[in-house]
């Protein structure tokens, strides 16, 4: 958190709010993995997610997006439609504390300040960095962590957002993150265990992904806006 308010002051030093404002909320909801253990489902949210963001309204179609995420994540054979994953009988558990920037681009012009109920679907991406455990699958048939790892992911991002007002917005999305490790599940072990190939297992040659659904809820302030120029 205290990093959060770190970038916010940051952003409100360097742009003056005469002529946009900034939304600060939270999110909260489900996150599920999709990767080679337990189930296939791409959402199917089975752990507690939640996090906050932060926002600077660029215009009434675009924002310069902020947040953090803390997630649980896991993964059961037992709950998968796979007879052979069924058979196999692995399980893990991990944590993923990420932090995420890009662009939030609304379908529809969102002012809040026109007298009337605003409201859009929107899209958005940017760049995720993110930590999580490193994991393997020890001589006992059972995943350990062995090392604290951070990585990147991408994160694609479909949500519906609403006005409360003419100070709140509230949303709701689903939004997936593609991630540039293969060892969120213990699959793909690096560093010190990546000698041993015994180790190894699944599809080591597609990388895993999580997923966020849930909803936000944000406060917005500064001055009303001027989009004219946009």
């Amino acid at each position: 958190m205290k990093y959060l308010i770190t970038v916010i002051i940051f952003l409100l030093i360097v742009f003056p709010s005469q002529s946009q404002t900034y939304e600060i909320g939270a999110l909260i909801g489900g996150s599920n993995y999709i990767g080679d253990i337990g189930k296939t489902n791409y959402i199917a949210p089975n752990n507690l997610a939640f996090g906050g963001l932060f926002k600077w309204n660029r215009s009434s179609r675009h924002s310069f997006r902020f947040s953090l995420l803390y997630a649980e994540l896991e993964g059961n054979d037992k709950d998968a439609s796979s007879a052979r994953r069924q058979s196999r009988d692995l399980s893990f558990s991990n944590t993923v504390l990420e932090a995420s920037a890009g662009l939030e681009f609304t379908f529809w012009d969102f002012d809040m300040y026109d007298g009337k109920p605003a409201a859009s679907p929107y899209l958005y991406t940017g760049l995720t960095y993110f930590k999580y455990d490193a994991l393997f699958l020890d001589t006992d048939k059972r995943i350990k962590k062995f090392d604290t790892a951070w990585d990147f992911a991408i994160p694609i991002v479909l949500g519906y957002k609403t006005s409360v007002g003419t100070k709140l917005v509230l949303a709701f999305e689903i939004g997936a993150r593609y991630t540039f490790t293969d060892n969120l599940d213990g699959t793909n072990p690096n560093k010190s265990k990546s000698s041993d190939n015994n180790l190894k297992f699944g599809n080591i040659n597609s990388q895993d992904w999580y997923v966020f659904t849930g909803i936000s809820l944000a406060f917005s302030f500064g001055r009303q806006p001027c989009y004219c120029n946009f």
